[in-house]
């Protein structure tokens, strides 16, 4: 279709224009909002194009969690670096007119896939691939994920795991002067160091030696 070309086009200019301005960008906080939308404009060429789950992947993993990431970082040292500086206003109001042009474009974005993706699918009728026995793109990826690399899958869930665990261990510092609660002090200390825990007779009261 027409319009589908149409629309696969300008995504694709504006993902390009986009990872250029993330690198020609002196500022980094319009830097991190073009690389938001150079995410969501992929995302919405592989829904175009038939691959839904990477689509979706996209604006979860990437928009939702790193280019998140990315921003809050950028923005905190910025304020690090204008605490010193006078009209901190003024310098924090020159992000509003780019991020309100991107917020523009990603919401036309939006709706021109996501609507015609939903209420419209004739639009994208040229790019679903014709799957047997009606088994979707995500079925299909996961059945092969699942099968053929389950083996891939677990290994790199280990190394994950072991690079989480290797950046907890190099994180950790010993300091001194902070007060810390030993559960096993706690469990293995001995009766009388604790509550005692008294049987009370009903319509009477605890003695307390004075």
């Amino acid at each position: 279709m027409i319009a589908h070309a149409i629309f696969f086009y300008v995504f694709s200019v504006i993902a390009v224009v986009s990872a250029i301005m993330v690198t020609v960008s002196k500022n980094t906080v319009h830097s991190v909002f073009f690389l938001i939308l150079d995410f969501i404009s992929i995302s919405c060429l592989f829904i175009m194009i038939g691959a839904e789950f990477l689509g979706m992947i996209m604006l979860i993993v990437y928009v939702g969690a790193v280019a998140v990431l990315f921003l809050f970082v950028v923005m905190m040292l910025n304020v690090a670096q204008q605490k010193n500086q006078w009209f901190v206003s003024k310098d924090s109001s020159r992000h509003i007119p780019i991020g309100l042009l991107i917020s523009v474009i990603i919401f036309f974005e939006l709706i021109i896939v996501i609507g015609g993706w939903k209420y419209k699918p004739d639009l994208f009728n040229s790019a679903k691939s014709s799957l047997e026995n009606g088994v979707s793109n995500t079925h299909s990826l996961g059945q092969v994920l699942y099968t053929d690399y389950i083996h891939v899958f677990q290994i790199s869930g280990m190394i994950l795991l072991i690079a989480m665990i290797g950046a907890i261990v190099l994180t950790f510092r010993q300091r001194e002067g902070v007060k810390k609660q030993s559960y096993l002090k706690q469990i293995s200390r001995e009766r009388t160091e604790g509550v005692e825990v008294l049987e009370v007779a009903s319509n009477k009261g605890v003695k307390i030696d004075d």
